[in-house]
């Protein structure tokens, strides 16, 4: 036992090596480096940098448009929070006895697995104010008066962004939900609904508690996809017009790559990190909550 014991030691420990170097090597040392970027004036090129202190952080809290496009993430956030309850609520039809379910899952998550680029120079055409697709639905629908400037109205450029990428990405929140949801044992739907439980009780009180890790991922996935959206708006408007749809990724590369400044692009992303830190944790706290007031409610 002791020689198994010992082999199986060294298994984990051979197991744990590779990834751990790989961690270390590719998020720990670059995320200092990027730390120690944002207290530097780097160019991108130069051999030389001077330490500048905290100046970074104080110009990216002045900088206005860095504000307007954390503004313009915010309408990603939001709009994929509310989605959530849709997402969830399809994943539970597709988990039912539901004809042709098969079918519907594929189609569902066949856009998650497009390129990205692709979707966005697709969606690009359909809403473009030259032959597009969409204006020709809306005509033959007799809506001419719906018909909007959709890419280029900084009043709407944002939701028509946040729709494409609501069509990309729900579909990986479904099937998400859907894996949640067929991991539940059978025999504790079962005898909820002997107990008497409908559809809906047993969503709110059997389904949802148990799944809430799952819930938990989903919602720190939007956090994280939010804030670092960059291909749909650089692809579909390039943040334009001005900066009405750009985003904080799409503002800090910018940063670094058209106005060569690395140092406060460095600044900028590790305001990103921080931003998701902070939030996930406030939401976290928020679902545990939820979790425990349940628990004391029905306990």
């Amino acid at each position: 036992m002791s020689k198994l014991n010992k082999k199986r030691k060294q298994f984990i420990i051979g197991s744990l090596i590779i990834p751990l170097l790989l961690l270390i090597g590719f998020v720990m040392i670059p995320a200092f480096d990027l730390l120690r970027m944002s207290f530097t004036d780097w160019d991108g090129y130069s051999l030389k940098s001077n330490f500048v202190g905290i100046q970074n952080y104080i110009d990216m809290f002045k900088n206005p448009d860095l504000w307007l496009s954390l503004k313009n993430n915010a309408v990603y956030f939001v709009i994929h929070l509310l989605m959530i309850f849709v997402e969830l609520a399809f994943a539970v039809l597709l988990t039912s006895k539901l004809r042709a379910a098969k079918f519907y899952k594929t189609m569902v998550f066949m856009p998650y697995i497009i390129n990205g680029v692709a979707i966005a120079y697709a969606f690009s055409y359909f809403f473009s104010p030259i032959n597009g697709a969409f204006d020709a639905i809306l005509t033959g629908l007799n809506l001419e008066g719906w018909i909007r400037s959709w890419l280029s109205d900084p009043k709407i450029v944002n939701y028509v962004l946040a729709f494409v990428s609501l069509w990309r990405f729900s579909g990986y929140h479904i099937i998400l939900f859907m894996a949640a949801l067929q991991s539940l044992p059978k025999d504790v739907e079962e005898a909820a609904r002997v107990d008497g439980a409908n559809t809906w009780q047993l969503f709110k009180y059997v389904q949802i508690p148990s799944i809430m890790l799952m819930v938990d991922f989903v919602l720190f996935d939007n956090i994280r996809g939010a804030l670092q959206v960059f291909d749909i708006p650089f692809v579909m408007t390039a943040g334009g017009p001005g900066y009405a749809s750009s985003t904080f990724t799409l503002y800090t590369i910018k940063t670094a790559f058209t106005f060569s400044d690395f140092g406060l692009a460095s600044t900028m992303a590790m305001a990103i990190m921080f931003m998701i830190i902070v939030i996930y944790i406030i939401q976290n706290k928020v679902i545990h909550g939820i979790i425990l007031k349940e628990g004391k409610k029905h306990g």
